[in-house]
């Protein structure tokens, strides 16, 4: 089975590498879809009204100890509903082991190297465009959304915040960060997870972009809190003005975090 899903990721780089030596002969076409979820750090920008943004992935993360965790479809449609709103809705299953959260979407907390993970949830929320880049005060934004569990042992709803800063600098180089928190339930009881993150985003065309992150993930309120950071890089590319496939991987810097994850994504925007 790893072989298969590595198998599965490594064609969608093929397919980007492919789709890029086309685009570069290719006319000029929009090269932005401004997605959320081709990295761990959101996108500062909202999506356009009436608009509507899907994104989806297949998440595999090797951890340490216990049995890889796989994530799917990871979900999310983003509605615009005017120039600085948009509403989200999404949908996630996570089955495996420990609670390594490597992506936008939350997932339980289990000791490391114990427990099974099935969960089921369900996403809603919104994003709120706050201000617009001038000098140094950043594009930012404000991201307000809670998850319900559908399936799993946990039952409480999940509010999750996060705060999304970026620069442009020249050569259309960004520079995003973001701090997201997360009231999340374990076994026993209630407690927080922050999650801070940087990612710089370098476009190579108008159409293939590659970026380098640093995020991580860190408990308060546990019996035995947790402390996660990953270094990733990753890629994606615009086939069509309204289509995007991505692929990132990571590995852990700490103990805790799982050795490896492989992210492979689409966007489609109708």
């Amino acid at each position: 089975m790893r072989v298969l899903r590595f198998s599965f990721h490594l064609c969608i780089l093929l397919l980007t590498i492919l789709f890029f030596r086309i685009g570069n002969a290719a006319s000029p076409q929009p090269s932005e879809l401004n997605t959320d979820r081709d990295a761990f750090t959101p996108s500062t920008f909202t999506i356009r009204p009436g608009f509507a943004l899907n994104e989806m992935s297949h998440v595999y993360i090797q951890n340490r100890d216990g049995n890889p965790t796989n994530n799917y479809p990871e979900y999310i449609c983003r509605i615009g509903a005017n120039d600085i709103f948009e509403w989200r809705l999404g949908v996630n299953y996570s089955v495996g082991s420990q609670g390594n959260v490597v992506t936008s979407v939350e997932a339980g907390e289990l000791p490391v190297g114990g427990g099974a993970l099935y969960e089921s949830n369900f996403l809603y929320g919104f994003k709120l465009a706050t201000t617009d880049q001038d000098g140094l005060i950043p594009q930012s934004c404000f991201i307000m959304e809670a998850t319900t569990p559908m399936y799993g042992e946990e039952f409480g709803t999940e509010p999750v915040a996060t705060i999304v800063c970026g620069w442009q600098l020249p050569e259309k180089v960004r520079i995003d960060t973001a701090m997201r928190y997360a009231y999340a339930e374990d076994a026993e009881a209630w407690f927080s997870r922050w999650a801070p993150s940087v990612v710089a985003r370098i476009p190579l065309t108008n159409r293939l972009e590659v970026h380098a992150e640093y995020f991580g993930t860190f408990t308060q309120g546990l019996s035995h809190d947790v402390s996660r950071s990953f270094f990733s890089p990753g890629t994606h590319l615009v086939i069509h003005e309204n289509l995007e496939i991505g692929l990132r991987v990571g590995w852990g810097m700490t103990a805790a975090a799982a050795n490896f994850f492989s992210d492979a994504g689409l966007a489609i925007r109708y």
